[in-house]
C-alpha cells in the first residue's frame, strides 16, 4: 500500500514550488501605431537631411493575479529645417506574470527585461512605417534598459535628498 501513496508529493514540497520566483510571459500586443506627416508632399521636394529626435517612454501596470502590463513606447521626429517631415509612433505592450519576487525587483523587471523584449517590436514597427511613408528606412539603436533604469534610481534618490549607493 505504501508503494501507492510514494509517487505523491509532499505537501510541503508543493508549497516550495509556488513560492519559487517565476516570470512568464503571457502575450505581445500593438497598443497604439500613428505616423504624421504634416508637410507632404512638399518635403519629398526638399533635400532630405533630417534631424532625428527620439523619445522612448515606458509604463508599467498592475493587473491581476500576479500579472502586469509593462509597455513601451517610442516617437521619431524628423525635421528638415523648420518643417517637420514626419512624426512616428509606436507603442507595443505585454503581459507578464511575475511571481515570487519581491516588489523591488518586480519593478525592475518591468522597466528592464520586459521593454527589451518588446524593443525588437517596436524598432521593426517604426523601421516599417517610416519607410512605408515614403522615407529612407531608420533603424532604432539598441537601448540598454538597465543602465536607464539605474540612472532614473539615481535622479530620483538625489531629488529625494537621499545619497546614492556606496556614497556617505
Amino acid at each position: 500500500m505504501a508503494e501507492e501513496h510514494g509517487s505523491a508529493q509532499n505537501p510541503q514540497e508543493q508549497t516550495t514550488e509556488s513560492n519559487e520566483p517565476r516570470l512568464h510571459m503571457q502575450t505581445i500586443y500593438a497598443k497604439d501605431i500613428s505616423l504624421e506627416t504634416p508637410n507632404s508632399p512638399e518635403i519629398f521636394l526638399e533635400e532630405y537631411t533630417p534631424d532625428m529626435k527620439v523619445s522612448l517612454g515606458n509604463g508599467v501596470k498592475e493587473l491581476q493575479n500576479d500579472a502586469y502590463e509593462a509597455d513601451l513606447q517610442v516617437t521619431v521626429t524628423a525635421t528638415v529645417g523648420e518643417k517637420t517631415a514626419f512624426i512616428a509612433e509606436v507603442k507595443y505592450g505585454g503581459v507578464y506574470n511575475i511571481s515570487g519576487y519581491d516588489k523591488a525587483t518586480i519593478a525592475k523587471i518591468l522597466r528592464t527585461f520586459c521593454p527589451e523584449q518588446l524593443f525588437p517590436y517596436v524598432r521593426e514597427a517604426i523601421s516599417e512605417l517610416i519607410s512605408r511613408a515614403g522615407f529612407p528606412r531608420f533603424i532604432l539603436t539598441p537601448v540598454n534598459f538597465n543602465s536607464l533604469y539605474e540612472q532614473a534610481r539615481h535622479e530620483a534618490q538625489q531629488q529625494a535628498g537621499q545619497p546614492a549607493e556606496g556614497q556617505a
